[in-house]
Protein backbone atom coordinates (compact mmCIF):
# COMPACT_ATOMS: atom_id res chain seq x y z
CA UNK A 1 0.00 0.00 0.00
CA UNK A 2 1.62 3.60 -1.29
CA UNK A 3 1.81 6.33 1.57
CA UNK A 4 -0.38 8.91 1.96
CA UNK A 5 -1.19 10.78 -1.54
CA UNK A 6 -1.41 14.30 -1.42
CA UNK A 7 -4.58 14.28 -3.59
CA UNK A 8 -6.56 12.47 -0.93
CA UNK A 9 -5.04 15.02 1.52
CA UNK A 10 -6.28 18.18 -0.96
CA UNK A 11 -9.76 16.13 -1.05
CA UNK A 12 -10.28 15.57 3.27
CA UNK A 13 -9.18 19.70 3.32
CA UNK A 14 -10.90 20.90 0.48
CA UNK A 15 -14.25 21.65 2.29
CA UNK A 16 -13.16 23.50 5.19
CA UNK A 17 -11.55 25.95 1.94
CA UNK A 18 -13.03 28.89 -0.22
CA UNK A 19 -12.94 31.25 -2.70
CA UNK A 20 -9.48 31.61 -4.81
CA UNK A 21 -8.44 28.33 -2.48
CA UNK A 22 -10.74 26.08 -3.20
CA UNK A 23 -10.46 26.50 -7.11
CA UNK A 24 -6.54 26.02 -7.15
CA UNK A 25 -7.80 22.92 -5.10
CA UNK A 26 -10.13 21.55 -7.65
CA UNK A 27 -8.23 22.19 -10.20
CA UNK A 28 -5.55 19.85 -9.23
CA UNK A 29 -8.09 17.42 -8.79
CA UNK A 30 -9.22 17.60 -12.16
CA UNK A 31 -6.18 16.77 -13.48
CA UNK A 32 -3.25 16.46 -11.00
CA UNK A 33 -0.73 15.15 -14.22
CA UNK A 34 -1.37 18.68 -16.11
CA UNK A 35 -0.54 20.45 -12.87
CA UNK A 36 3.24 18.90 -12.45
CA UNK A 37 4.17 20.98 -15.65
CA UNK A 38 2.88 23.98 -14.55
CA UNK A 39 4.75 26.84 -12.76
CA UNK A 40 2.74 27.95 -9.80
CA UNK A 41 1.99 31.61 -11.85
CA UNK A 42 0.46 29.82 -14.87
CA UNK A 43 -1.38 27.52 -12.35
CA UNK A 44 -2.84 30.72 -11.06
CA UNK A 45 -3.57 32.27 -14.26
CA UNK A 46 -5.57 28.93 -15.03
CA UNK A 47 -7.57 29.47 -11.80
CA UNK A 48 -7.88 33.19 -12.60
CA UNK A 49 -6.16 33.79 -9.05
CA UNK A 50 -2.33 34.73 -8.77
CA UNK A 51 0.67 32.67 -7.86
CA UNK A 52 0.34 33.65 -4.27
CA UNK A 53 -2.78 32.23 -3.86
CA UNK A 54 -0.78 29.34 -4.99
CA UNK A 55 1.47 28.95 -2.48
CA UNK A 56 -1.12 30.13 0.42
CA UNK A 57 -3.42 27.20 -0.83
CA UNK A 58 0.01 24.46 -0.62
CA UNK A 59 0.60 26.22 3.01
CA UNK A 60 -3.05 25.64 3.94
CA UNK A 61 -2.97 22.30 3.08
CA UNK A 62 0.31 21.98 4.89
CA UNK A 63 2.51 21.77 2.29
CA UNK A 64 5.86 23.43 2.32
CA UNK A 65 5.35 25.17 -0.94
CA UNK A 66 4.31 25.00 -4.32
CA UNK A 67 7.66 22.86 -5.07
CA UNK A 68 6.39 20.76 -2.40
CA UNK A 69 3.20 19.77 -3.89
CA UNK A 70 5.13 18.90 -7.33
CA UNK A 71 6.96 16.45 -5.57
CA UNK A 72 4.21 15.10 -4.43
CA UNK A 73 2.01 14.93 -7.21
CA UNK A 74 4.94 13.51 -9.12
CA UNK A 75 5.30 10.66 -6.32
CA UNK A 76 1.99 9.94 -6.20
CA UNK A 77 1.26 9.91 -10.05
CA UNK A 78 4.81 7.76 -10.12
CA UNK A 79 3.15 4.78 -7.30
CA UNK A 80 0.38 4.77 -9.70
CA UNK A 81 2.17 3.27 -12.45
CA UNK A 82 3.93 0.51 -10.56
CA UNK A 83 1.12 -0.04 -8.97
CA UNK A 84 -0.43 -3.72 -8.71
CA UNK A 85 -3.32 -3.29 -6.15
CA UNK A 86 -5.41 -1.61 -8.87
CA UNK A 87 -6.42 1.76 -7.24
CA UNK A 88 -4.54 3.90 -9.91
CA UNK A 89 -5.97 2.40 -12.67
CA UNK A 90 -9.28 2.16 -11.40
CA UNK A 91 -9.56 5.85 -10.22
CA UNK A 92 -11.84 6.87 -7.24
CA UNK A 93 -15.54 7.15 -9.34
CA UNK A 94 -18.40 4.02 -9.72
CA UNK A 95 -21.12 4.72 -12.28
CA UNK A 96 -24.20 1.97 -12.81
CA UNK A 97 -23.02 0.47 -15.09
CA UNK A 98 -19.86 -0.98 -13.26
CA UNK A 99 -19.26 -4.52 -12.99
CA UNK A 100 -19.45 -6.19 -9.56
CA UNK A 101 -15.67 -7.03 -10.07
CA UNK A 102 -14.83 -3.35 -10.60
CA UNK A 103 -17.07 -2.50 -7.67
CA UNK A 104 -15.29 -4.96 -5.52
CA UNK A 105 -11.60 -3.34 -6.35
CA UNK A 106 -12.72 0.05 -6.25
CA UNK A 107 -14.36 -0.63 -2.25
CA UNK A 108 -11.40 -2.96 -1.66
CA UNK A 109 -8.43 -0.46 -3.15
CA UNK A 110 -10.40 2.75 -1.04
CA UNK A 111 -10.61 1.00 1.99
CA UNK A 112 -6.92 -0.46 2.18
CA UNK A 113 -5.58 3.48 1.08
CA UNK A 114 -7.75 4.69 3.75
CA UNK A 115 -6.91 2.90 6.31
CA UNK A 116 -2.81 3.38 5.19
CA UNK A 117 -3.50 6.52 5.02
CA UNK A 118 -4.76 7.54 8.43
CA UNK A 119 -1.54 5.17 9.38
CA UNK A 120 0.83 7.32 7.61
CA UNK A 121 -0.52 10.46 9.58
CA UNK A 122 -1.28 8.93 12.75
CA UNK A 123 -0.02 11.27 15.81
CA UNK A 124 1.29 9.22 18.28
CA UNK A 125 1.62 11.64 20.74
CA UNK A 126 -1.82 12.66 20.53
CA UNK A 127 -3.30 8.38 20.83
CA UNK A 128 -0.59 8.44 23.95
CA UNK A 129 -2.01 11.50 25.67
CA UNK A 130 -6.07 10.19 24.87
CA UNK A 131 -5.20 6.22 25.80
CA UNK A 132 -3.41 7.95 29.27
CA UNK A 133 -6.80 9.93 29.89
CA UNK A 134 -9.00 6.80 29.13
CA UNK A 135 -7.30 4.47 31.29
CA UNK A 136 -6.79 6.77 34.36
CA UNK A 137 -10.82 8.20 33.88
CA UNK A 138 -13.70 7.81 36.26
CA UNK A 139 -16.24 7.40 33.54
CA UNK A 140 -15.92 7.62 29.22
CA UNK A 141 -18.75 8.81 27.71
CA UNK A 142 -18.45 8.26 23.26
CA UNK A 143 -20.63 10.84 21.21
CA UNK A 144 -21.71 10.30 17.49
CA UNK A 145 -25.33 9.71 15.91
CA UNK A 146 -25.56 8.04 12.31
CA UNK A 147 -22.67 6.01 11.06
CA UNK A 148 -20.30 7.06 13.74
CA UNK A 149 -23.17 6.44 15.87
CA UNK A 150 -22.24 2.59 14.92
CA UNK A 151 -18.38 3.34 15.71
CA UNK A 152 -19.30 4.86 18.93
CA UNK A 153 -21.13 1.72 20.07
CA UNK A 154 -18.37 -0.39 18.52
CA UNK A 155 -15.96 1.71 20.88
CA UNK A 156 -17.94 1.36 24.19
CA UNK A 157 -17.97 -2.42 23.37
CA UNK A 158 -14.06 -2.58 23.30
CA UNK A 159 -13.36 -0.47 26.53
CA UNK A 160 -16.31 -1.96 28.25
CA UNK A 161 -14.38 -5.39 27.92
CA UNK A 162 -11.11 -4.09 29.33
CA UNK A 163 -13.01 -2.86 32.37
CA UNK A 164 -13.39 0.62 31.93
CA UNK A 165 -16.65 2.50 32.93
CA UNK A 166 -18.04 3.82 29.37
CA UNK A 167 -21.08 4.55 27.59
CA UNK A 168 -21.79 5.20 23.50
CA UNK A 169 -24.31 7.91 23.31
CA UNK A 170 -25.99 7.94 20.46
CA UNK A 171 -29.35 10.42 21.27
CA UNK A 172 -28.64 13.92 21.60
CA UNK A 173 -30.53 14.02 25.02
CA UNK A 174 -29.08 11.29 26.59
CA UNK A 175 -25.56 12.53 25.58
CA UNK A 176 -26.27 16.45 26.39
CA UNK A 177 -27.74 15.15 30.03
CA UNK A 178 -24.31 12.80 30.17
CA UNK A 179 -22.31 15.49 29.55
CA UNK A 180 -23.49 18.06 31.65
CA UNK A 181 -22.87 15.11 34.53
CA UNK A 182 -19.33 14.69 34.13
CA UNK A 183 -15.95 16.19 36.12
CA UNK A 184 -12.63 16.58 35.24
CA UNK A 185 -11.80 13.22 36.23
CA UNK A 186 -13.82 12.45 33.37
CA UNK A 187 -13.46 11.34 29.16
CA UNK A 188 -15.59 12.47 26.31
CA UNK A 189 -14.81 11.28 22.81
CA UNK A 190 -17.47 12.95 20.11
CA UNK A 191 -17.38 10.78 16.53
CA UNK A 192 -18.18 12.83 13.56
CA UNK A 193 -16.55 12.38 10.05
CA UNK A 194 -16.79 15.90 9.15
CA UNK A 195 -16.62 17.29 12.57
CA UNK A 196 -19.85 19.84 12.21
CA UNK A 197 -22.48 17.34 12.96
CA UNK A 198 -24.13 19.42 16.17
CA UNK A 199 -25.58 16.72 17.61
CA UNK A 200 -22.33 15.59 18.85
CA UNK A 201 -20.59 18.96 18.58
CA UNK A 202 -22.48 20.38 21.51
CA UNK A 203 -22.12 17.33 23.84
CA UNK A 204 -18.74 17.59 23.43
CA UNK A 205 -18.65 21.06 23.96
CA UNK A 206 -20.29 20.68 27.04
CA UNK A 207 -18.26 17.92 28.82
CA UNK A 208 -15.35 20.50 27.72
CA UNK A 209 -16.81 23.36 29.71
CA UNK A 210 -17.77 20.38 32.84
CA UNK A 211 -13.39 20.19 32.56
CA UNK A 212 -13.70 17.07 31.66
CA UNK A 213 -10.68 15.58 29.07
CA UNK A 214 -12.29 15.66 25.65
CA UNK A 215 -11.46 14.07 21.98
CA UNK A 216 -12.35 14.40 18.48
CA UNK A 217 -11.73 12.20 16.31
CA UNK A 218 -12.87 13.33 12.82
CA UNK A 219 -11.49 13.48 9.18
CA UNK A 220 -11.44 17.22 9.58
CA UNK A 221 -8.67 18.62 12.21
CA UNK A 222 -10.22 22.10 11.80
CA UNK A 223 -13.58 21.53 12.50
CA UNK A 224 -15.93 22.77 15.38
CA UNK A 225 -15.62 19.10 16.83
CA UNK A 226 -11.71 19.76 16.53
CA UNK A 227 -11.93 22.97 18.16
CA UNK A 228 -13.98 21.67 21.19
CA UNK A 229 -11.00 19.04 21.94
CA UNK A 230 -8.19 18.65 23.98
CA UNK A 231 -6.98 16.18 21.31
CA UNK A 232 -7.54 15.27 18.20
CA UNK A 233 -7.68 11.95 16.25
CA UNK A 234 -7.92 12.48 12.28
CA UNK A 235 -8.90 9.84 9.81
CA UNK A 236 -8.94 9.94 6.05
CA UNK A 237 -11.93 8.79 4.08
CA UNK A 238 -11.48 8.99 0.44
CA UNK A 239 -14.45 9.69 -2.04
CA UNK A 240 -16.17 7.61 -4.58
CA UNK A 241 -19.44 8.37 -6.87
CA UNK A 242 -22.09 6.17 -5.14
CA UNK A 243 -20.32 6.92 -1.36
CA UNK A 244 -18.63 9.86 -0.10
CA UNK A 245 -16.37 8.40 2.94
CA UNK A 246 -15.94 5.45 1.55
CA UNK A 247 -13.40 3.51 3.54
CA UNK A 248 -14.08 6.36 6.31
CA UNK A 249 -15.44 4.05 9.10
CA UNK A 250 -12.61 1.82 8.87
CA UNK A 251 -9.88 4.46 9.15
CA UNK A 252 -12.03 5.73 12.29
CA UNK A 253 -11.80 2.20 13.68
CA UNK A 254 -8.32 1.65 12.98
CA UNK A 255 -8.01 5.03 15.26
CA UNK A 256 -10.09 3.40 18.02
CA UNK A 257 -8.57 0.03 17.76
CA UNK A 258 -4.85 1.80 18.66
CA UNK A 259 -6.63 3.57 21.56
CA UNK A 260 -8.33 0.78 23.00
CA UNK A 261 -4.99 -1.73 22.52
CA UNK A 262 -2.94 1.38 24.37
CA UNK A 263 -5.20 1.55 26.95
CA UNK A 264 -5.27 -1.99 27.20
CA UNK A 265 -1.50 -1.67 28.14
CA UNK A 266 -1.52 1.09 30.20
CA UNK A 267 -4.38 -0.36 32.48
CA UNK A 268 -3.04 -3.94 31.71
CA UNK A 269 -3.78 -5.88 35.07
CA UNK A 270 -7.80 -4.31 34.86
CA UNK A 271 -8.09 -5.19 31.47
CA UNK A 272 -6.29 -8.74 31.87
CA UNK A 273 -8.43 -9.40 35.03
CA UNK A 274 -11.88 -8.16 33.05
CA UNK A 275 -11.17 -10.11 29.68
CA UNK A 276 -10.51 -13.52 31.95
CA UNK A 277 -13.71 -13.04 33.68
CA UNK A 278 -15.45 -12.66 30.59
CA UNK A 279 -13.61 -14.78 28.02
CA UNK A 280 -16.00 -18.15 28.46
CA UNK A 281 -19.32 -16.02 27.41
CA UNK A 282 -18.95 -16.66 24.16
CA UNK A 283 -17.88 -19.80 24.31
CA UNK A 284 -20.89 -21.00 26.52
CA UNK A 285 -23.26 -19.55 24.35
CA UNK A 286 -22.45 -21.17 21.12
CA UNK A 287 -24.89 -23.35 19.30
CA UNK A 288 -23.40 -26.90 19.12
CA UNK A 289 -23.38 -28.56 15.73
CA UNK A 290 -25.46 -31.54 15.71
CA UNK A 291 -24.60 -34.31 13.90
CA UNK A 292 -26.12 -35.79 11.03
CA UNK A 293 -27.81 -38.98 12.48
Amino acid sequence: MPPTDVTALIRTELPRLAGSLRKVGELILEDPAAVTQCSAAELGRRTGTSQATVTRFCRAIGLDSYQHLLIELAQERGRGQVSDWGAAEIGPDLSPDDSLERVVQVVGSTDLRAVQQTIDRIDLDAVERAAQAAARARRIDVYGVGGSGAVAQETETRLFRIGCAVRGWTEVHAAATSAALLTPADVAIGISHSGATRETVEPLELAKERGATTVAITSDPRSPLARAADIRLVSTAPETGFLTGLGGRHSVLVLIDCLYVRVAQLSYQRASASLALTDHIATQHAVKSRRAR
